[in-house]
């Protein structure tokens, strides 16, 4: 059985973060470790509180996963400092973790920041050039390049920033685009695939970028080529938030199903 790694924030409400990864690492059929970045206050409603691991203690945990079930694949979500930042890119790099998904978090589906501001750029100097994809959103990727992104043509060139920086691919997730069809641009190895699907008229979001860069992460671990762990991470993501149990208060963000069934396994697959 191959193994996932994610390096995130815990969701006391397990709609988003670790808990998400981990159901979806699952679905996938994966055996996921987890380095807890974070601990968070939240449910449907937002993020009433969080804090931040001590650093040392993030180290240690990346430590002892790749020392006894390192990992195929990993990812990283919510980070929280800049000294995590910093010890995520160090461990990174001294355990040539090379199947790395770079999901940049920095504000919760409620508008609740999840990250110190010191931190957005370290993100883009320090990780995305360890990363063999990054998957902002649109407020994220404009963070990053620090310029508009709005539109699927600022999409691709905000795609190709990313790539310039270092990172192998980028994935712009147009979730936030206005209108009915919504399109996610991949960029990798000079060229630019574009993604489209009806959007659903739903309020159970909670967790979709999480659960998407845990889809991909579990792709690349049982060696699915990057395109394909794209395209199958969001076919999962997509009918997950289809399927929606609507838990949680109106006025919220519910969760997405994360009990769907994952795209079935090519035939050659190993487990």
């Amino acid at each position: 059985m191959r193994i996932a790694l994610t390096i995130g924030g815990s969701d006391s409400g397990g709609a988003a973060g670790i808990q998400a990864d981990l159901k979806t690492f699952h679905q996938f059929g994966v055996f996921g470790t987890s380095a807890i970045t974070a601990v968070t206050a939240q449910n449907t409603r937002g993020v009433t509180d969080w804090q931040a691991m001590p650093p040392a203690l993030v180290a240690k945990q990346i430590d002892a996963l790749t020392e006894d079930l390192r990992p195929a694949a990993l990812k990283s979500g919510m980070l929280g400092s800049s000294a995590i930042v910093e010890t995520v890119a160090e461990r990174i790099a001294r355990y040539r973790l090379a199947t790395y998904v770079l999901d940049p978090v920095m504000v919760a589906t409620s508008g609740d920041r999840l990250l110190d501001r010191d931190a957005e750029q370290l993100i883009a100097r320090r990780l995305a050039p360890l990363a063999l994809l990054v998957t902002p959103n649109l407020n994220e990727v404009e963070i990053l390049i620090d310029g508009e992104v709005r539109t699927p043509d600022q999409m691709e060139r905000a795609g190709r920033a990313l790539v310039s920086m270092g990172a192998r691919a980028a994935l712009v997730k147009g979730g936030h685009l206005e209108g009915t069809t919504l399109v996610d641009v991949l960029v990798h190895e000079g060229r630019v695939r574009r993604f489209t699907h009806e959007r659903i008229d739903t309020t159970s979001t909670h967790g979709t970028g999480c659960t998407l860069s845990a889809a991909i992460t579990a792709g690349l671990a049982l060696g699915r080529p990057l395109e394909q762990a794209v395209a199958d991470g969001l076919d999962f993501v997509h009918r997950a938030i289809a399927a929606a149990p609507g838990l949680g208060s109106d006025e919220g963000h519910g969760p997405l199903n994360h009990f769907v069934p994952a795209p079935p396994r090519p035939p050659t697959e190993g487990c």
